[in-house]
């Protein structure tokens, strides 16, 4: 049994034909799919809590850093989505470049951030209604809001979220991409309403000092903002029902990230600008600047947009893990009726479903306050393996047709891998002794199903007995 075999790419280009998802989607989706799982918890939390206690106004450069280390990340992931257009993104370029065992627990890792990712964001949009309902005098019971661990029965409006985008995932990919762009929509016009209140109270005044926590605050901040950025690479999961992915899926990786960037540095500064940066410590900074300005009307648009904002990052993670699943299971390494196509909506029903009744499950009854920083931990392991099989593939396969090649890959790759590794670096020690335990339980699975029923493995075994 060899745990580093690898596979062909002329074999993934034959499975893809034969076991086909749905190509409806074209660059703007992607955009839009980006702007949605990015633009999230990132600005409507992450921006007040790292300017008052970790930069200051100087969370700008931090977001600029922050981009910096991304877009390396971004250069290297458009390289090999435009070059293998399959789904299940980092778990499938590991597979052709590293081994099957790597690409196994790439693929394990990424549920961390999928699925436990998805089921923390249902529960911040739980937060976000019921505190709406609240403001408009309607208080739901806590035991149909809260977790049993926090003295409820079920966290009801996060298991009805998780459903609603379960049904809409099990619909179409079509039909996903249409409800992200009005939800998209949505969060976009509400920023733009913040900007357009708040930005003509800026108090430059409020910028001095710029750097309170001097120049290390810069990169202290960048660590804590580049969790905005990591959903980026659930995009790369969607190449195989994309209708042009060497050309779409390049222009949606690197656009989605550049007007993210450009959001995200200007509602920043606005927020630094309208109130001393030591006041942005709360969990709702957007709508807390509003209403410290008087505009409650306005507040509650936008913490409307939140809602949406929340929304679209819940259901593009869940898209992205039936993807990852879709694309292990086409491999044997889970159980291959997973994978089966819908006849009429040409999506993975059963896996959607399962996925979805999953992270309902754990938005509705789990505290995932403990196991949601592993999400950090589990992404960046992805980019790290996944953005050096760029050199990997350059060196072993340098005859692969590359419709988009990242620009001075010597440079750009090491860049990527050392960013994440750094992020990485600064995580509790007791997040990486449950990634520790999360892997081995993986890699017994493995050796249990994984490694026996792989067909690649058996497709080589075949191989072997005919020559």
């Amino acid at each position: 049994m060899n745990i580093f075999r690898t596979k062909d790419i002329n074999l993934l280009h034959r499975e893809v034909e034969n076991h086909s998802l749905k190509r409806a989607l074209g660059a703007t989706d992607i955009v839009m799919m980006g702007i949605g799982v990015i633009i999230g918890t990132g600005i409507f939390v992450l921006t007040g809590v790292a300017a008052a206690n970790f930069a200051g106004p100087g969370i700008m450069l931090s977001f600029a850093l922050s981009s910096i280390a991304c877009i390396f990340i971004c250069l290297a992931y458009s390289e090999l989505a435009s070059s293998i257009p399959a789904a299940g993104s980092a778990y499938t370029y590991t597979y052709v470049a590293g081994g099957e065992l790597l690409a196994w627990l790439v693929g394990w890792n990424l549920i961390l951030e999928y699925s436990v990712g998805a089921s923390a964001v249902a529960g911040g949009w739980s937060a976000y209604f019921v505190g709406i309902l609240k403001s408009a005098g309607v208080e739901l019971p806590q035991a149909i809001t809260a977790v049993p661990y926090d003295g409820g029965i079920v966290n009801l409006p996060a298991v009805l979220i998780v459903l609603f985008i379960t049904f809409v995932l099990v619909r179409g990919v079509k039909e996903s991409a249409t409800v992200n762009r009005w939800l998209v929509g949505v969060k976009l016009a509400a920023i733009f309403l913040f900007l357009l209140l708040a930005g003509p109270k800026v108090d430059a005044t409020n910028w001095t000092p710029f750097l309170p926590y001097g120049v290390a605050g810069i990169s202290a901040g960048a660590s804590i903002i580049f969790f905005a950025y990591l959903g980026i690479d659930s995009l790369a999961t969607a190449a195989e029902e994309t209708r042009n992915p060497q050309r779409d899926m390049p222009i949606g990786i690197i656009v989605s990230l550049l007007i993210c960037t450009v959001l995200y540095i200007a509602v920043s500064c606005v927020l630094t600008g309208v109130v001393p940066y030591g006041e942005l410590n709360t969990a709702e900074p957007v709508t807390f600047v509003l209403r410290k300005l008087g505009y409650n009307f306005g507040s509650a648009l936008v913490g409307t947009g939140a809602i949406a904002g929340l929304t679209t990052v819940c259901l593009v993670m869940i898209y992205a893990q039936t993807r990852a699943f879709f694309a292990m299971s086409r491999d044997g390494l889970i159980p291959p009726a997973l994978c089966k196509v819908h006849p009429k909506y040409g999506s993975p029903h059963i896996i959607t479903l399962i996925v979805g009744l999953t992270v309902a499950g754990i938005a509705g009854f789990t505290p995932i306050g403990l196991v949601a920083e592993m999400c950090n931990i589990g992404t960046l392991f992805a980019f790290t393996v996944a953005t050096g099989c760029v050199l990997v593939l350059r060196r072993t396969q340098p005859n692969l047709k590359r419709p988009f090649r990242c620009p001075a890959p010597k440079i750009v790759v090491p860049l990527a891998m050392l960013s994440s590794l750094y992020i990485m670096s600064g995580l509790p020690a007791a997040t990486w002794v449950r990634f520790a335990v999360w892997s081995l339980i993986g890699l017994a699975i493995y050796a249990v199903y994984g490694a026996r029923n792989s067909r690649v493995g058996q497709t080589k075994a075949e191989d072997k007995i005919a020559a």
